[in-house]
C-alpha cells in the first residue's frame, strides 16, 4: 500500500517539476496540484497559499483554491500597521511562534478554535486544517521571523471537509511533495516578480520587450509613434516652498493622474524626468495612435482640473501642467553603457516634441499638438484649434501648431 502511495506521489512530483521547468504560472500549478491530490484520494476541499510580492503597491499575494472551482488571487497592499485579521490568523501564529507546522481538528465535537478564521471555516463545513511554511531565503535557525516583515517564502494551508479529515498518509504525502511544490512555486514567483518590476520601472511595453530577450546593447527598432511629453509647471518654485514629504506626495498624485490617463488610452510611459514624463502611443496604425493620444490629452486635461480642485479643497499645494504631442519615426531600444542600459526612444521626432514643450509659455496653452498629429485624425471628436505657424529652434521648416479646446466643466 505504501509503495503504491509513493508511486502516486512520485507522479505528482514529476508533474510539478515538469510544469515548473515549463514556466507555468502559480495559478496553473496550484490548480493542477490540487486536482491531482484529489485523484490520489486526498480529501482536499480548500487550499490557501500566500507569497511575498515585490511591488510598490502590494506586499504580498494570496491564492485560494476550492474544490469544484478555480484558483483566485488577492493582492495585499502595503500597510503601516498590520490588519487585525492578520494578527488573529493561524498563519501569523505559525510565524510568531516559529512552529514548523500546525494542525487543528475542526470537526471534533464541541471544538472551538482560538482563531476566528478557523471557526469560520468550521461553520462552512470544513473538518481538518493543516498549515506550514517554506522560507526561500537562507538564514540562521536561531533568527526569529518577523511576521510583519517576512522573508521571501510561502505560507500554505490545506483543509478537508470529510468527517474523518486527512489521514496520516495524506499528511505524509503532502509533506513529502511540499519541497517540489515550493520549488515550482518559487520559480513561478520569480518570473512574476521580474514581470512586475520590469513593468513598474520600465513600463508595460519596454518591460515585456526586455523580458522577452531584447536586452542587447544597441539593439534598436524603428517605429512610427506619437510622442507625448508631460510636464508640471512652476515646480521649481513649489520645491522651494514645500516640505520634502509633501512635495513627493504631490508628484505621486499628479503622476498617478497622468500615468492612468495615458495607459487607459493605450499609451506606454517610457520614463520620468524630474517633474516631467515621456510617453508614447505606438499602435500599429498612426491614425489609431494619434486618436489614442488625443483621448489621453482630453482625459488628462479634465482629470488634472479635478485633481487641483480636490487638492485645493484639502489645503494642499497645486500646480498646472503642459502636454506636447508630435508624431513621427523614432528609434526604440537599448542605449547606454556596458552595465547600465536604458530602454528609450531617440530621433528627430523626439527632439521636435521637446521643442514643442518649450512653446507653452509663448503661446499661453497647456496642450500643444503638432501638425503631424492633427492631420492623422481629421475626423476626431475633439475640438482642435489652430495656433498658427512657428519656427522652432533647431527645426528647419516652419511648423503649424494646434491646441485642444475643452470648456471648463
Amino acid at each position: 500500500m505504501e509503495a503504491a502511495h509513493h508511486d502516486r506521489g512520485k507522479a505528482l512530483s514529476d508533474w510539478l517539476l515538469q510544469r515548473g521547468l515549463e514556466g507555468a504560472q502559480q495559478e496553473d500549478l496550484l490548480q493542477g496540484y490540487c486536482e491531482k491530490l484529489l485523484d490520489l484520494g486526498v480529501p482536499l476541499a480548500r487550499l490557501h497559499l500566500a507569497q511575498r510580492a515585490f511591488h510598490p503597491q502590494f506586499g504580498g499575494i494570496g491564492f485560494d483554491w476550492v474544490r469544484d472551482g478555480t484558483v483566485s488571487n488577492e493582492a495585499y497592499e502595503h500597510r503601516d500597521a498590520p490588519q487585525q485579521r492578520w494578527l488573529d490568523s493561524p498563519m501569523y501564529h505559525l510565524l510568531q511562534t516559529d512552529l514548523a507546522e500546525m494542525r487543528e481538528p475542526l470537526g471534533d465535537p464541541g471544538y472551538v478554535s482560538r482563531f476566528p478564521f478557523l471557526n469560520e471555516l468550521k461553520s462552512r463545513g470544513l473538518t481538518d486544517y493543516f498549515a506550514t511554511g517554506v522560507m526561500f531565503e537562507e538564514g540562521s535557525a536561531a533568527d526569529p521571523v518577523d511576521p510583519n516583515n517576512t522573508p521571501e517564502g510561502m505560507l500554505i494551508s490545506w483543509a478537508s471537509d470529510t468527517p474523518e479529515g486527512f489521514s496520516d498518509q495524506d499528511i505524509t504525502l503532502i509533506r513529502n511533495i511540499l519541497p517540489i511544490l515550493a520549488l515550482a512555486l518559487k520559480s513561478a514567483s520569480n518570473r512574476r516578480i521580474a514581470q512586475d518590476l520590469l513593468r513598474v520601472y520600465l513600463g508595460r511595453d519596454a518591460g515585456a520587450r526586455v523580458l522577452s530577450g531584447e536586452i542587447r546593447r544597441g539593439s534598436l527598432r524603428e517605429i512610427r509613434a506619437v510622442i507625448c511629453y508631460f510636464d508640471l509647471t512652476g515646480f521649481t518654485r513649489l520645491a522651494e516652498q514645500t516640505p520634502g514629504d509633501a512635495l513627493i506626495a504631490m508628484l505621486n498624485d499628479y503622476f498617478g493622474v497622468a500615468v492612468t490617463a495615458i495607459q487607459q488610452a493605450g499609451g506606454n510611459v517610457l520614463k520620468f524626468m524630474g517633474d516631467g514624463m515621456l510617453a508614447m502611443f505606438a499602435q500599429d496604425d498612426m491614425t489609431d495612435a494619434a486618436a489614442a493620444a488625443m483621448q489621453a490629452a482630453a482625459r488628462l486635461n479634465a482629470e488634472m482640473r479635478a485633481a487641483n480642485q480636490r487638492r485645493a479643497g484639502a489645503g494642499l499645494p497645486v500646480t498646472e501642467f503642459t502636454l506636447a504631442l508630435h508624431a513621427g519615426d523614432i528609434l526604440y531600444g537599448n542605449i547606454g553603457g556596458e552595465n547600465r542600459l536604458d530602454f528609450t526612444v531617440i530621433g528627430p521626432a523626439v527632439n521636435l516634441t521637446a521643442r514643442l514643450a518649450g512653446m507653452h509659455s509663448a503661446l499661453g496653452q497647456s496642450v500643444i499638438i503638432s501638425q503631424a498629429v492633427a492631420k492623422a485624425v481629421p475626423d476626431t471628436e475633439h475640438d482642435i484649434v489652430p495656433l498658427g505657424r512657428y519656427m522652432l529652434r533647431g527645426v528647419s521648416a516652419p511648423q503649424e501648431l494646434f491646441t485642444l479646446y475643452q470648456p471648463a466643466g
